[in-house]
């Protein structure tokens, strides 16, 4: 599926294609206080289907506490982060599900990974797998 997404202040566009019902919640440290939320939606996008249309993210890439590095895509004037991916020449894309316009379009959830991190009020997504750690 061809989605199409855009950051806030739509100074950056790209578009992408997907597969449907490939998107994950991820609850790990890092996208908690990186989305600033209890945790983040994102759905992979294979590198060779992603373009950029309007604007050139800012980098800033993140080590996590295993030592894996990622590169992540945000727009500089708004803030709002687009996606992450690997350094040097990307086989994927993780994009940012909230900056799509066809975010509902995409199915709901098909996995939850990082489950131990999960903040204590929030519930476990009915149906929905779950991975402890990073798979």
């Amino acid at each position: 599926m061809k989605v199409q997404g855009q950051c806030h202040c739509g100074a950056i566009r790209y578009e992408a294609e997907v597969q449907p019902g490939s998107m994950r919640v991820c609850h790990c440290l890092d996208c908690q206080i990186m989305s600033g939320s209890a945790f983040r939606t994102n759905i992979p996008a294979p590198a060779e289907t992603f373009r950029l249309l309007q604007g050139k993210p800012r980098h800033y890439v993140k080590t996590a506490d295993s030592g894996a590095q990622r590169v992540t895509g945000f727009c500089e004037q708004c803030g709002t982060q687009l996606y992450a991916t690997d350094p040097g020449t990307p086989k994927r894309y993780s994009l940012r599900v909230g900056t799509l316009a066809q975010r509902d379009q995409v199915g709901g959830p098909q996995a939850q990974i990082w489950t131990r991190r999960r903040v204590g009020w929030m519930p476990p997504f009915e149906g929905v797998d779950e991975i402890d750690g990073q798979p």
